[in-house]
């Protein structure tokens, strides 16, 4: 017997000023399949899964991204009963057609502006990107908090970090397309793949010279070249992303998050926090807790 669909709808959803909805999930068995009447893209942000959709399953896993179309069923389940033990935690940007129809005339690109018309328009298709990276990661990251936080303007920047999300989008579907335009990794890549794996340890710029053979004066520049900022201001960043993933855990105190961030000083992790953030790490975890139970 086939599984009912629910429909959603954006007016649930939408507010007037931004039409678009931003969510962290930890998926389970509660929710049903499901299609609604807007885009949907969404990221695999932690874990292994599956991802129902149309006739197929698909696994789905850390850094899958995926362009669900309008009207197509869809829903990420876990990988066994026990979510606790098999988690896996999706973001979700849903987007209004309306918004996407503001969009595409300020789109200068026309091979850009044909592909977002056609994520909704005539006979859109499913598109699964595995392995996305990091890029993608850090803009549903930076949309979640934008949304979560409702600072000035905040409108107005969801916008443009959707604008680059679908760049993002049509660049990793163009180069799936034609492999041979893409380009490999360069060694500095590598080296900031090692600086998110080790996070939590005391890494200098001299330490990082010495292990990829380049001079601090060549890493100082790489770093403002490729990631507009200093390596301090960098690593700084990442660390407070990364603890923004263990606040999610409500068992942990906040002086263990900090130590797993590479902060031995519960008070000086606070204070880069909120720096950073706007918030305490507190008032972060309510935030992201309250924000659940109303889902």
């Amino acid at each position: 017997m086939q599984p009912s669909i629910t429909t959603l709808h954006g007016e649930s959803f939408f507010r007037d000023d931004v039409l678009l909805y931003i969510n962290r999930a930890d998926e389970d068995y509660k929710v049903p399949m499901h299609n609604h009447d807007f885009l949907e893209i969404a990221y695999v942000a932690e874990g292994v899964g599956f991802h129902h959709i149309g006739g197929d399953v698909l696994k789905a896993q850390k850094g899958d991204l995926y362009v669900i179309p309008i009207g197509m069923p869809h829903v990420f389940r876990p990988t066994a009963g026990d979510v606790a033990k098999h988690p896996i935690a999706v973001y979700n940007c849903t987007v209004s057609t309306r918004l996407l129809d503001r969009i595409v005339p300020l789109l200068s690109d026309r091979s850009l502006a044909a592909f977002v018309s056609s994520l909704y328009c005539d006979e859109p298709r499913l598109l699964s990107l595995p392995g996305a990276g990091e890029h993608a990661e850090k803009l549903f990251y930076s949309l979640h908090r934008e949304y979560m936080q409702l600072r000035e303007g905040y409108a107005d920047y969801l916008h443009t970090l959707l604008i680059q999300l679908l760049i993002t989008v049509f660049r990793l579907t163009e180069s799936r397309l034609n492999p041979s335009g893409t380009t490999r990794a360069t060694p500095f890549f590598e080296l900031l793949q090692y600086l998110d794996r080790h996070t939590g340890e005391e890494l200098t710029l001299s330490d990082l010279a010495v292990r990829f053979t380049y001079s601090e004066r060549q890493l100082q520049r790489l770093f403002k070249q490729h990631t507009g900022q200093t390596f301090v201001r960098y690593r700084q960043g990442r660390r407070i992303e990364k603890s923004c993933e263990w606040l999610r855990n409500p068992e942990l105190k906040i002086s263990a998050v900090a130590e797993y961030v590479g902060y031995k000083d519960r008070d000086t992790f606070v204070a880069v926090f909120k720096r950073y953030m706007g918030i305490t790490p507190s008032q972060f975890r309510n935030r992201w807790r309250n924000s659940r139970s109303e889902g």
